[in-house]
């Protein structure tokens, strides 16, 4: 029986990592390197599984080449995928602020239902302009003579310098629906009509088709970047994977501000984590504890499908339980993971918690030998990028 959501649903977990081993860095500057610029894919490969494929050996270090379609390779029957099937919302708006009509942009990070309906946390630019009652509007079409269909009002700034957004729609727009006597869409309907597809903004060229920024398994909207580990799979990847026995089963984190948000101090273990929503079902808990007591090997795709299941094992004392709330879990080297047993996951930002996260599933050095042979292999780095398999 699932817990109740609101007995943990703002518990926050600390940052979970040995502090003081010997051999563990936690200096952020040990965890850059240097790409060059054009090793960052700017378009997604087709098919999605053609792309390639670093296998990790954990236990001996060994590297091998492969593509995504082999990974069926090194999984075998009994294996449990756990996959995060959140969707990405087109989270990127673009408005005016009322009365002085200055451009603004405003990323969507998180629904914010515990503070009304309709609230978001989310960036804004220009951020010092736009102080608490400040108003923005939206969706204004003047060749079609529309007016804003949306306005947001600035409740307040966020611990980590963004903002908290009420938003609802236009007295204008609503008397245009009231005229035609038909009944007027929801905020959210009106934020998916009108809100762009939030790329990061180390991708310059246009995206032809949005899709290609979803996994083919994405079905819960509230994330603003893809869950990128999880892109390389097909629907016939899937079935082939499921035929030699590996099952599936899946997760929701709803990425959000940490994807953009660098580590900005030197000792990782002053970072602040943001929080973030997320949600394991009875069914994937039961399957991912199914496939330990039999001792087949929990595969994550991604680092937050890790993300979701590290924080409930940390819930409860090592066991999998279901689960709907809040995680701040920040992973580091040193840190002793309780339920992944073998990640699938893009090549990641320097400095980043992402980077870390890898660093202390496979160690430092592991991971610093792989992306140097991947960088001197040309691989495409980042979210349309190549994958690795550590086993």
């Amino acid at each position: 029986m699932q817990d109740n959501p609101s007995e943990f649903q703002r518990q926050q977990l600390p940052v979970q990592g040995s502090q003081g081993q010997e051999g563990l860095s936690y200096r952020i500057s040990d965890y850059d390197y240097e790409l060059p610029p054009e090793l960052i894919a700017q378009q997604p490969i087709e098919p999605r599984d053609a792309s390639r494929l670093l296998v990790v050996h954990r236990a001996t270090g060994a590297l091998e080449h492969r593509h995504f379609r082999d990974i069926g390779d090194y999984l075998r029957a009994g294996d449990l995928l756990i996959a995060n099937q959140s969707r990405v919302i087109p989270a990127r708006l673009l408005g005016k602020r009322e009365g002085t009509g200055g451009a603004v942009e405003v990323l969507l990070l998180a629904h914010r239902a515990d503070l009304g309906a309709d609230v978001w946390e989310a960036l804004v630019r220009p951020g010092r302009r736009l102080r608490e009652g400040a108003r923005i509007l939206f969706g204004e079409d003047r060749e079609a003579g529309l007016p804003a269909r949306l306005w947001g009002e600035i409740l307040g700034r966020t611990e980590a310098g963004g903002r908290f957004i009420r938003f609802a729609l236009t007295p204008e727009y609503l008397a245009v629906h009231n005229q035609a006597q038909t009944r007027p869409p929801a905020v959210a309907q009106v934020i998916e009509e009108i809100g762009r597809m939030p790329l990061p903004p180390y991708i310059r060229e246009p995206l032809a088709n949005p899709e290609r920024y979803q996994t083919v398994y994405a079905r819960i909207a509230g994330s603003a970047a893809a869950p990128t580990a999880g892109l390389h799979f097909t629907p016939e990847l899937l079935d082939r994977l499921r035929a030699q026995g590996v099952r599936v089963g899946f997760v929701t984190l709803h990425v959000g501000l940490d994807t953009f948000r660098p580590v900005d101090v030197e000792d990782v273990r002053d970072h602040k984590m943001h929080s973030e929503e997320i949600d394991i079902d009875e069914t994937t808990a039961a399957l991912v504890n199914e496939t330990r007591r039999a001792g087949g090997r929990v595969v994550a795709v991604g680092t937050t499908s890790v993300r979701v299941l590290e924080s409930v094992a940390s819930l409860f004392n090592g066991q999998v339980r279901a689960y709907h709330g809040h995680t701040n879990l920040f992973i580091t080297p040193g840190y002793r993971f309780k339920v992944v047993d073998a990640l699938i996951t893009n090549f990641h930002l320097p400095r980043s918690t992402l980077i870390l996260l890898v660093s202390a599933f496979a160690g430092k050095a592991l991971i610093e030998k792989a992306y140097q042979e991947a960088i001197r292999q040309r691989y495409r780095f980042y979210s349309f990028g190549d994958a690795m398999l550590l086993l």
